[in-house]
C-alpha cells in the first residue's frame, strides 16, 4: 500500500487526525483576508467583461502577416478602444472590441481593412448589441441566483438547515475568490467563464456533501453517549475523508492546469483562458471551502443549541475526572511505597518488647 493510502486508512480508523476544529479560527481569518483582498481588486481594478455582456464587435481578418501587436495598435486606432487580438489558424486574425456603439462598425471595419491593405468585404464582422449583452448578464445571476436557491433547499432537506447555511456560506466564498482573482489577472469574462463558475460551484457542493454525509452517519444518536462533543466528530469526519478530497482535487486540477498553463499560456489559445481559470481557482478554493470553512462553520451552528452544549459540558466533565483518577493512578505507587517504608521503620522496633516479653515468660516456667 502507497503511504498516502496508508495514511488516508489511519486517518479513516482515527489513529491520527489533525484538529481541523480546534484551529477553525485560523482558517476563518485566513479566509477573510483572501475574501477582502478579492474584494479590494474588484473594487479597485474591476472585471474585464467580454463583448457577450457589455456589446462590441468582433472581426475577422484573412490571412495576414501583420502581427498581434500591430493589430492591436490599428484596432485601438480606428475605434478608440482596446482591443483583444487572437491569432488563429493559417494565420487569420480575431479582432474583439468591446463597448462599442455597434453603428460605427462599418467606418471601423473599412479602416481595418486599410491598414491590413485588404478588400473590406474580406473581413468578417460580427455585432453585439448592448441589450442583447445586459440580457446575457441578467441570465447569468438569474441563473446563480436559482442554484444557489435549490442547493440550500436540497441541502435542508437531505441534511438540515444548518448544513444548507454553511455550505451556502462557502459558496459565496469560493464565488467571491474566484471573481476577485479574476479582476486581479484581467482575464476577460464571457459566457465560457459563467459556465466554468457553474461548474465549479457543483464541484465544491460535491465535496462538501461528501464531509457532511459522513458527519450526519457518525452524529446519529450523538446525545446518547458521553465520550465525544459534535467538534470531535466532525473533525474526525474531516480527517477520514481528507485523502479523499486531496485525490479528487488533485486529479481535477492536472487537466485544467493544462488548458490553462500549456493551452491558454505557453501555446497562446487564449480562449481557453475564459473557461480555465475560473476552474483552476474554483476547484481549489471548492477543496478548501468544504474542508475549513463548510464543516468548522456547521460544528459552530451545532454546538450553540441546548443539547449540544449540555453535552460538551457532560464530556469535558468525564474527561475532567478521567484525567484526575489518572493522575492519581500515577501518584498512588509512589505513596504505596512510602507507606510500606514508614511501616517497617515502625514494627522492626516493636518486635522488640515482644521478644522480651517472651524472655520473660521462660523464668517464671522455671519455678513452676
Amino acid at each position: 500500500m502507497s503511504k498516502l493510502g496508508n495514511l488516508g486508512a489511519r486517518l479513516h480508523r482515527g489513529e491520527i487526525s489533525y484538529d481541523f476544529i480546534g484551529h477553525r479560527k485560523l482558517w476563518y481569518s485566513i479566509s477573510i483576508l483572501i475574501t477582502i483582498t478579492a474584494i479590494v481588486g474588484l473594487a479597485v481594478r474591476g472585471l474585464n467583461m467580454g463583448i457577450d455582456f457589455q456589446g462590441g464587435a468582433v472581426f475577422t481578418t484573412p490571412k495576414t502577416s501583420v502581427s498581434v501587436s500591430q493589430a492591436e495598435d490599428y484596432a485601438k486606432e480606428a475605434s478608440g478602444h482596446d482591443a483583444v487580438v487572437q491569432k488563429l489558424g493559417n494565420d487569420t486574425l480575431r479582432i474583439q472590441i468591446a463597448g462599442m456603439d455597434t453603428n460605427q462598425s462599418d467606418q471601423i471595419k473599412t479602416d481595418l481593412a486599410k491598414d491590413f491593405k485588404v478588400d473590406p468585404e474580406k473581413i468578417a464582422a460580427d455585432l453585439v448589441g448592448p441589450s442583447w449583452g445586459d440580457q446575457i448578464a441578467n441570465k447569468a445571476w438569474q441563473g446563480l441566483a436559482i442554484f444557489m436557491v435549490l442547493v440550500v433547499i436540497y441541502l435542508a432537506i437531505a441534511f438540515e438547515w444548518r448544513m444548507a447555511i454553511a455550505a451556502l456560506v462557502a459558496l459565496i466564498h469560493d464565488i467571491t475568490i474566484t471573481v476577485g482573482i479574476y479582476a486581479l489577472v484581467g482575464f476577460e469574462v464571457t459566457p465560457g467563464t459563467v459556465i466554468g463558475l457553474l461548474t465549479i460551484l457543483g464541484y465544491s457542493l460535491y465535496d462538501t456533501v461528501v464531509v457532511f454525509d459522513s458527519l450526519k452517519e457518525q452524529t446519529k444518536d450523538i446525545t446518547k453517549q458521553n465520550r465525544w462533543t459534535y467538534s470531535d466528530i466532525a473533525n474526525r469526519s474531516i480527517n477520514g475523508t481528507l485523502v479523499r478530497s486531496i485525490n479528487t482535487t488533485v486529479v481535477a486540477l492536472l487537466p485544467v492546469a493544462g488548458l490553462l498553463f500549456i493551452g491558454g499560456g505557453f501555446l497562446g489559445a487564449g480562449t481557453l483562458n475564459d473557461i480555465s481559470l475560473s476552474l483552476f481557482v474554483g476547484l481549489a478554493a471548492g477543496a478548501y471551502s468544504s474542508i475549513f470553512i463548510a464543516t468548522p462553520l456547521v460544528a459552530d451552528l451545532k454546538e450553540r443549541e441546548p443539547a449540544m452544549r449540555a453535552l460538551k459540558k457532560r464530556v469535558l466533565a468525564k474527561r475532567a475526572q478521567a484525567a484526575a483518577e489518572e493522575e492519581l493512578a500515577d501518584a498512588r505507587p509512589v505513596s504505596d511505597e512510602a507507606d510500606d517504608d514508614a511501616a517497617h521503620a515502625v514494627v522492626g522496633p516493636r518486635s522488640q518488647p515482644a521478644s522480651r516479653s517472651r524472655g520473660r515468660g521462660r523464668p517464671s516456667g522455671k519455678r513452676r
